[in-house]
């Protein structure tokens, strides 16, 4: 019928379809989430570092040091490559890279044992790969416990107790120690959990910015508020299929903690993809080409993690950038994540991101609309 007024409805298939007829945006929207959701987690497989090679300076010729070697070699943490009495030795293989740590048995050690002095074995590991190292000291720790565990008890039951008396004396209460939200302790459980996020958002980003920046090159952005709200929920239903698909199924996938909070979850995507559609949208006018749209795009992902909050410490962020990395979505995605997804939190402890995401969303769909409005003459340069 003539003049009559397409539906909103209407307006977002037809959004819709554009979309998807873009094949770089398509790729970027569609694609490149589902590529990220198993190439990333790949790397992570292993989750913990296991078997590190490491080596034993052994100055004390003694049976209790030969004791303390075959704990060591029993760990799984660690694996031993090299044993020495000459520490030098050890340490020139730490510098070549062929250990990622070593332990000093010095001399007299079993003496001091004997004496009940304070008898001491150092522990060296390689500082620039704290993975590695977490594990060359905690295998030590572990094998020498023991030892340590069992010299005590023998000495307690050498004083008259029995050895339930000296178990009980040795360690009157027992501590297990559990990692709550991250069971396996792993590195992919702690990273990939907070990156998915960021994937999340610098796809659906890249992806807006890059159809803004082409509507401006062909002179078509300048509509009304209806045929944008089209096109700003065309560009968050990718994104919220994305976030679906990480949280419904990649995480369980890959045994991720998930799941804490599904309803919480679902909120979080609900503000996350308007927050991300509307902040590219902006992006993109300003850019105002569809190229410089990406290639201003695809170098932040980096720092937008540092300043996530949990790559780095957001306290030792400088004052300025602490304020403004709460202008990228990601920051308060994360922290929501985190705490609905992984933590289980209720919705109330994560109320504060996500009200920033929701008024992040209408600010920045506010914005576009003025900015876009067809009597609105604004000049190329801006």
């Amino acid at each position: 019928m003539a003049g009559h007024r397409p539906t909103l409805l209407g307006l977002w298939l037809a959004s819709l379809a554009a979309l998807l007829r873009d094949k770089g945006v398509a790729l970027l929207l569609l694609g490149a989430p589902v590529l990220y959701g198993f190439f990333y987690p790949w790397f992570y497989a292993p989750q913990v570092v296991q078997r590190v090679p490491v080596a034993v300076v052994v100055q004390d010729a003694s049976s209790l040091s030969r004791q303390m070697l075959r704990f060591a070699q029993a760990s799984p943490r660690i694996e031993l490559v090299l044993v020495t009495p000459d520490e030098g030795q050890a340490r020139a293989a730490l510098l070549a890279g062929r250990v990622e740590g070593y332990a000093l048995i010095p001399r007299d050690f079993k003496r001091d044992v004997l004496h009940a002095a304070e008898a001491v074995v150092p522990v060296y590991a390689n500082g620039a790969y704290p993975l590695a190292a977490k594990q060359v000291q905690y295998g030590f720790a572990e094998a020498f416990g023991t030892v340590s565990a069992g010299v005590q008890i023998r000495r307690l039951q050498a004083s008259g107790q029995s050895a339930g008396q000296a178990a009980a004396s040795r360690s009157p209460v027992n501590l297990q120690a559990v990692a709550l939200f991250n069971p396996t302790e792993g590195y992919g459980s702690f990273v990939v959990a907070a990156v998915a996020i960021l994937i999340l958002q610098q796809t659906l980003l890249m992806g807006s910015a890059m159809l803004v920046g082409t509507l401006r090159e062909g002179g078509q952005a300048q509509a009304g508020a209806r045929l944008w709200l089209a096109r700003l929920l065309a560009l968050c239903t990718p994104g919220w299929l994305a976030g679906l698909f990480y949280f419904g199924w990649i995480f369980v996938l890959q045994d991720y903690p998930r799941g804490g909070n599904p309803a919480g979850a679902l909120v979080l995507l609900a503000v996350f993809s308007p927050a991300v559609a509307g902040t590219g949208c902006l992006v993109g006018w300003w850019l105002a080409e569809r190229e410089r749209a990406l290639q201003v795009l695809m170098f932040t992902s980096i720092p937008l993690a540092f300043l996530g909050g949990f790559t780095w410490p957001a306290e030792a962020l400088p004052e300025p950038l602490a304020w403004l990395r709460w202008l990228s979505p990601s920051t308060a995605g994360i922290q929501a994540s985190l705490r609905l997804n992984q933590a289980g939190a209720p919705l109330a402890a994560a109320a504060q991101p996500l009200l920033w995401l929701a008024a992040l969303a209408v600010t920045s769909w506010c914005a576009l609309l003025w900015l876009t409005r067809p009597e609105k003459k604004i000049a190329a340069s801006l």
